[in-house]
């Protein structure tokens, strides 16, 4: 008989593996709807919908292997990361999903939020004002006019799997939607700097590295106290608040 696995669970929502089947149990339907929806329209591999019902959704197991993860090493050649950038690209140059993503928040409403999570960082002790004074700096670069693209909104390379020189699935697509590009390439290279040149190349358009470091800053502001309040370290090695650091 398989085992049950917990892949991932928090309040909001878990993922279950029951041999070559992922079931998502989320209390919010409409994330469970934006991703079948984003699912059928992206255009790069994404695992296949066997079903989903109220607050749950299955899907089939992908082949090949992720890239690593955030806070630990990197695997994979650079073609890997490169074509990890063209599907990336692919997915950029799609006709636009109907909804907004999670990229896809207004410059106004994005700085605001910004600025009221810095101050809850500091006001809470989670982090010393002069770290996020820095980083609150970096990130202003992000906030600036972009052009709207299909966007995945929550591309950890965590969630690309590869197989040789192949991406064989993307997987995870509740926060999918119009939004910046930049903030697909900088989530999906967070912590792992040494391979941005592979992906920037497999992606084929010049970008603006300024704007990509930016989005790891702002991201990792915007985090870090949602990761602790639900039980994960964003300060172990190589995580959100080392890359905060890193900025320093």
């Amino acid at each position: 008989m398989d085992e049950v696995e917990v892949v991932v669970a928090h309040s909001e929502r878990a993922t279950l593996r029951v041999g070559d089947v992922f079931l998502k149990v989320d209390g919010d339907q409409a994330r469970i709807d934006v991703e079948v929806e984003a699912m059928a329209l992206a255009p790069v591999p994404t695992p296949e919908v066997l079903w989903h019902k109220p607050h749950v959704l299955a899907l089939a197991a992908l082949p090949g292997t992720t890239l690593g993860r955030l806070g630990g090493p990197s695997t994979g050649a650079p073609a890997a990361w490169a074509a990890a950038g063209a599907a990336i690209r692919r997915l950029h140059d799609a006709a636009l999903p109907p909804r907004l993503g999670r990229a896809g928040r207004s410059i106004v409403a994005l700085a605001a939020e910004l600025d009221d999570e810095c101050e809850l960082l500091v006001a809470g002790g989670v982090l010393p004002a002069d770290l996020v004074a820095r980083n609150r700096q970096v990130a202003e670069a992000a906030l600036r006019p972009w052009t709207a693209a299909f966007t995945h909104g929550d591309l950890q390379i965590a969630h690309v799997f590869v197989d040789g020189g192949e991406v064989t699935g993307i997987i995870d697509w509740s926060e999918a939607g119009q939004g910046d590009a930049l903030y697909d390439l900088a989530t999906f290279t967070l912590g792992h700097e040494e391979h941005l040149g592979d992906v920037i190349a497999g992606y084929g358009v010049d970008v603006d590295l300024d704007v990509i470091r930016a989005w790891w800053s702002l991201r990792s502001l915007l985090v870090v106290r949602w990761l602790v309040e639900h039980g994960f370290d964003a300060f172990a090695p190589g995580c959100e608040v080392d890359l905060l650091r890193s900025r320093m």
